[in-house]
């Protein structure tokens, strides 16, 4: 399963997708969430009866669909910390609710993005709370982790929302009439007027010649596109094909289920098959530092990791100021972020609207 089938063109190896899913060089991480969690018991979690033959606290079992996580109550993972690196968190359908150590709360989702620069650290903790007790909560979600280079491990944290409505999307129409649609999460895409959201200042997204882009892409039956190069010299490019049946990359028949390494520098035909295809993209120029990484931690050297637990242990990363290691922001499904400066953000459109 982990062999790598090297082709010819610009396909340069397919994978099967794991658990995590692999990533190559600026990213660090990529994990796909889709759980089919039940109505609510009212207390934001599932019926008591369901939690039966789960390992509570570490449940990653996908029993009925689902898993609590590291959740004991609400499903999801409470306070932890994080040094050195971002996560990028694209929530395709369902409800996150965020908190973390510099007292900034979210609940986002349906489209929305998080990206959290952990820099010298910072404890946060992404619940999964069941909103609904009269229907199911599905959930479904990307995390990502995007290295931070060396001379950017200890910035201050940084919290950053993009809202669904104002990432930039684009919708192609083939000569059959069968349409693809972008989302550009980072990275313009080339003969794009749409200008890409912002990422963090110290992102290594926020270097123009990293070439960072994060794309989704979703093809219906029977289209074709042509997915265009990157402009940065050295920049490397994987697709990750999570939903569909099977895809012609340049000609090479892909199944579902499959990671695919293309030349960045190529430009890249998609033809789909019978069946509608997702796809996320991640592209980068490489950081090319050597990377020292011990769960939560991610830094240059084995001495600067045992430093960061070392301030973790002393200082808590500023501390933990909810009540609760698994905080829920109450009910209602309406999206906003709090940041630690008190100002309050929504989305231009109120959910449900």
């Amino acid at each position: 399963m982990n062999s790598k089938t090297s082709t010819p063109s610009s396909v340069l190896a397919v994978e099967p997708l794991g658990f995590p899913w692999e990533t190559l060089d600026p990213f660090l991480f990529c994990v796909h969430h889709d759980d089919a969690y039940p109505p609510g018991n009212g207390r934001y979690g599932p019926a008591a009866p369901l939690l039966a033959g789960r390992n509570l606290g570490s449940d990653f079992s996908r029993q009925d669909g689902w898993s609590m996580y590291h959740g004991q109550q609400v499903p999801g993972f409470p306070a932890h910390p994080h040094r050195g690196f971002e996560t990028v968190t694209v929530v395709r359908r369902g409800r996150i609710d965020h908190a973390d150590s510099l007292g900034a709360g979210a609940r986002f989702g349906d489209g929305d993005v998080q990206w959290l620069t952990a820099g010298q650290g910072i404890v946060h903790a992404e619940m999964f709370p069941l909103l609904h007790t009269d229907r199911p909560n599905p959930l479904e979600l990307f995390q990502i982790w995007l290295n931070l280079p060396a001379e950017a491990k200890m910035v201050a944290p940084h919290f950053t929302m993009f809202w669904a409505e104002d990432i930039p999307r684009q919708r192609f129409v083939d000569e059959a009439g069968h349409a693809t649609e972008v989302a550009c999460i980072a990275g313009r895409l080339p003969g794009s007027a749409a200008e890409p959201l912002p990422p963090p200042p110290d992102s290594w997204a926020s270097q123009a010649q990293a070439d960072v882009a994060i794309w989704t892409l979703r093809l219906e039956p029977g289209a074709q596109w042509v997915l265009p190069p990157a402009a940065g010299e050295g920049t490397r490019r994987k697709l990750y094909f999570f939903a569909g049946a099977e895809l012609a990359v340049d000609g090479h028949a892909v199944p579902a289920g499959s990671a695919i390494e293309v030349r960045a520098g190529s430009a890249v035909a998609l033809a789909n098959g019978d069946a509608a295809a997702e796809l996320l993209m991640l592209q980068g120029r490489p950081i090319g530092q050597p990377v020292a990484q011990y769960g939560p931690f991610v830094m240059n050297t084995e001495q600067e990791l045992r430093q960061a637990f070392e301030d973790y242990r002393r200082t808590g990363f500023g501390g933990w100021p909810w009540s609760d290691a698994a905080p829920v922001h109450g009910d209602g499904d309406g999206r906003f972020a709090r940041h630690a400066d008190g100002r309050v953000e929504r989305p231009a459109t109120p959910a449900g609207e």
